[in-house]
């Protein structure tokens, strides 16, 4: 008799519906998902900061450099240059100007593009620095 009632337990569960199989699984996906995405997200943020950062320390050098006594904006181009080929590699394709400079004050422009992890994501970056140009005054 106890087999009886055992396989006729079995029997119920069997027949009853189970609407919610796999429901699990289908919840892990798409979890795992949105993780993915908000971790993606956050690097890229990361990445788009530090290229911002780059850009700007290169421009401050170029201004730096640019502003001594005797120096030309073209100095400072080349020391913005310079400071990208060491340690610009999060800028891609940077490009540094000095239009906006007068004979009082250098304007150093670096725009460049920041490394993505979409394909097709293109990020631009554009920072710039300034400051007077140093000269010998008579009083």
């Amino acid at each position: 008799m106890t087999a009886r009632t055992r396989s006729g337990r079995w029997k119920a569960l069997a027949a009853r519906p189970h609407t919610d199989r796999g429901a699990g699984s289908v919840e892990v996906a798409v979890l795992a998902v949105v993780v993915l995405m908000l971790v993606f997200t956050i690097i890229q943020v990361g990445l788009f900061y530090h290229a911002r950062k780059v850009a700007q320390s290169a421009a401050r050098q170029g201004v730096d450099a640019g502003r001594q006594y005797g120096s030309s904006p073209g100095d400072g181009v080349a020391q913005a240059r310079d400071f990208l080929t060491k340690f610009g590699g999060s800028v891609r394709g940077a490009s540094v100007t000095s239009s906006g400079s007068t004979a009082e004050e250098i304007h150093i422009t670096v725009t460049g593009h920041v490394a993505t992890l979409v394909p097709g994501l293109e990020l631009t970056v554009t920072q710039d620095a300034h400051g007077p140009i140093e000269r010998w005054t008579n009083p």
